[in-house]
């Protein structure tokens, strides 16, 4: 995630829905529905695919699942599809489909559409239909897993833009027992300490004659370039 996803969620933040359709009911889709079921929000599934749907009926994964041909505008209207204020395109490998259905839910008046998209050139498509945020789910997973792979001792990581990041990093060995203020990672590395998180709880802005130790975390920004920089913990040791 960046900050051109953010316009969105300012827009959508103060305003949730508890009500949500899915369409394209794909392991993505799936999973928006199980999630979003599971923390007592009302889900409408819809997917062409009547083997699909009899999946997610079977395994209790929405409020509501109907199979549907999602180009057909009549039978997204007939479905009160329509009538829902955030909808997820969550079709990625039909570039046809996925265009069409996102141009029809929003002509049809939807004010959030949110869709999934293969490649660049099919988001822009997306964005040109009128998707208010388009999604690249196997792009991210893949971006995740490089650096889950590469860059060690990081937990979570969130891109400001393609050269600038917060992230959370596991404490290594060499900054066990150290204060911030010993350490004066800034000067060292070129990153801020914004937070310190112990017991699963975070000290924003934390005391400089805080002690890290091994087993917690820090949470830092700065340029990518810096956060490699910063010493690992090595768990194959």
């Amino acid at each position: 995630m960046n900050f051109s996803s953010l316009d969105f969620f300012r827009r959508f933040r103060n305003d949730i829905p508890q009500q949500f359709a899915v369409i394209g009911l794909g392991r993505f889709g799936k999973a928006v529905c199980k999630t979003l079921h599971s923390q007592g929000y009302e889900v409408l599934a819809a997917d062409k695919d009547q083997t699909r749907v009899d999946q997610i009926v079977a395994e209790h994964l929405a409020s509501h699942c109907i199979q549907l041909d999602s180009t057909n505008p009549l039978a997204l209207k007939e479905a009160g599809i329509l009538e829902f204020e955030t909808v997820i395109v969550a079709i990625g490998n039909y570039l046809e489909e996925s265009i069409i259905t996102t141009l029809n839910v929003k002509e049809g008046g939807v004010k959030r559409v949110v869709a999934k998209a293969s490649s660049e050139i099919h988001g822009t498509l997306l964005k040109k239909v009128g998707a208010d945020w388009v999604v690249y789910p196997e792009a991210e997973s893949g971006c995740a897993l490089a650096r889950a792979l590469t860059q060690r001792g990081i937990l979570e990581r969130f891109e400001l833009d393609p050269d600038h990041s917060i992230v959370e990093i596991e404490v290594p060995e060499e900054f066990n027992g150290k204060t911030l203020l010993e350490l004066n990672l800034r000067r060292r590395y070129g990153v801020s300490v914004l937070a310190v998180s112990r017991d699963g709880k975070f000290a924003i802005n934390p005391d400089p004659n805080v002690k890290l130790e091994t087993g917690s975390a820090i949470v830092v920004i700065g340029a990518n370039k810096d956060i490699q920089k910063l010493p690992t913990v090595d768990h194959a040791r």
